[in-house]
């Protein structure tokens, strides 16, 4: 019995563990090539934000993130990667929001079959994670309201330490 329960355990926190590492899922970059997300994971600490072009709250925090960018980056070093969920209808207009909306220092990539979308458990947008240099999910919420994008950098600060 022990050795039963110990083995279910094992294969609990081995599960729990692998759920919260990024999953090596192919998506689209700019130049319209296939990428794993999986990749991007470089050393570099990433927000990874999950948005639509019908999403206001989505397209809102993005911006909100591009204002401060310049003077967190002085600060620490990470990157944003914007994940469009824009189906293949859509994602012209995904691929020329991102270039009308000034996020040049952004990674900009698109999940049109939402393949990531769903590797990653997101339902609504925006949805916002915070990874690590290795590529573990250390933290998510959903949805945006102004301000919010400070928590998301003061996570970004305490992961650098």
């Amino acid at each position: 019995m022990k050795k039963f329960l110990f083995l279910m355990l094992a294969l609990v926190v081995g599960f729990t563990a692998s759920a919260q590492s990024l999953p090596d899922v192919k998506v689209e970059n700019q130049e319209g090539k296939l990428v794993s997300i999986k990749d991007l994971a470089d050393g570099t600490p990433m927000i990874i934000s999950f948005w639509a072009t019908t999403c206001k709250p989505c397209i809102m925090e993005l911006n909100a993130i591009n204002d401060y960018l310049p003077e967190w980056l002085e600060e620490v070093a990470f990157k944003v990667v914007a994940v469009s969920v824009d189906d293949a209808r859509t994602v012209s207009r995904a691929r020329a929001m991102t270039q009308g909306q000034g996020w040049d220092d952004y990674t900009c990539v698109y999940d049109k079959n939402q393949d990531l979308k769903r590797a990653m458990n997101v339902s609504l947008t925006p949805h916002t994670f915070i990874v690590d240099g290795a590529g573990n999910i250390v933290y998510s919420h959903s949805g945006y309201t102004p301000g919010s994008e400070e928590e998301l950098f003061e996570k970004i600060k305490k992961i650098q330490k």
